[in-house]
């Protein structure tokens, strides 16, 4: 069976792509699985379980724009190219300043896709294309969030059972009816409570989205390319855990694999 073994967000090897992979380096710097195999690239290898695949990789490449690369052959490259909203956005390097010793752990990354530009039969395939070489789970609450956890290649073949922390970074797919432009995700598990975030990045840079304002803080930050929108997810501290969200147990049991 053929593995989806890496996730790459690339990014045009410009030298405002450049300083942008360098800030990420700063504010994943305390991430312990977080490394730099080359000048160019930032690497997220799963903690756990040993051996346990995706690996994600941030790095610059010669690509005309901003594109995510998989290792089975597919990409993901921009949809939607409408305006992007007038909002605040906050210098990826003022955040990694911020959060300097309160980010350790990567939950997830994701790509948001809008159901205007990506019609529901090409969103299907990509959908079918990755649950066939990967530990893919239905959103429980059933909205079009699927999610790929790092699996071992036993667990490929039959399916996820031991529940642990470190099981990250996840990938997230969303089949976004709200937008009109593709915007990639970062949610990062930070070691501050809610009040403390939103005095640490008050509006207008902070912002909570609908329904998940109890969860994490969202950021969207600047950067080179016009037609795709980047947020960070900055998860609030829990102190009683860890929860079935952090072992994956929740989209396992109660969402189900996508086969």
């Amino acid at each position: 069976m053929d593995r989806l073994a890496e996730i790459v967000f690339c990014l045009p090897a410009s030298p405002a792509y450049r300083q942008f992979l360098d800030e990420l380096r700063s504010l994943l710097a305390e991430v312990a699985y977080a490394s730099s195999d080359a000048a160019d690239s930032l690497v997220l290898t799963p903690p756990m379980p040993p051996s346990a695949r995706p690996v994600t990789r941030v790095g610059l490449a010669d690509v005309p724009e901003p594109e995510i690369v998989l290792n089975i052959g597919r990409r993901i490259p921009l949809a939607g190219r409408n305006a992007i909203p007038d909002r605040e956005r906050m210098e990826l390097a003022d955040l990694a300043r911020r959060l300097t010793g309160h980010v350790g752990r990567v939950d997830h990354t994701g790509v948001n896709l809008p159901t205007r530009s990506v019609p529901a039969d090409e969103w299907h395939d990509l959908v079918r294309d990755l649950a066939a070489v990967a530990a893919m789970y239905h959103y429980p609450t059933g909205e079009p969030w699927p999610f790929i956890l790092p699996a071992t290649p036993g667990e490929l073949t039959t399916d996820i059972r031991d529940f642990v922390v470190g099981r990250e970074p996840r990938f997230e797919l969303v089949h976004d009816e709200w937008s009109s432009h593709t915007t990639w995700q970062f949610a990062l598990w930070t070691t501050l409570t809610r009040a403390e975030l939103e005095e640490l990045i008050p509006a207008p840079w902070g912002t909570g989205l609908p329904g998940l304002e109890d969860i994490f803080r969202t950021v969207y930050v600047r950067h080179a390319c016009p037609n795709l929108e980047i947020r960070f997810d900055l998860c609030f501290r829990v102190d009683e855990g860890p929860s079935d969200w952090e072992t994956g147990e929740w989209l396992v049991t109660e969402g189900g694999r996508i086969r």
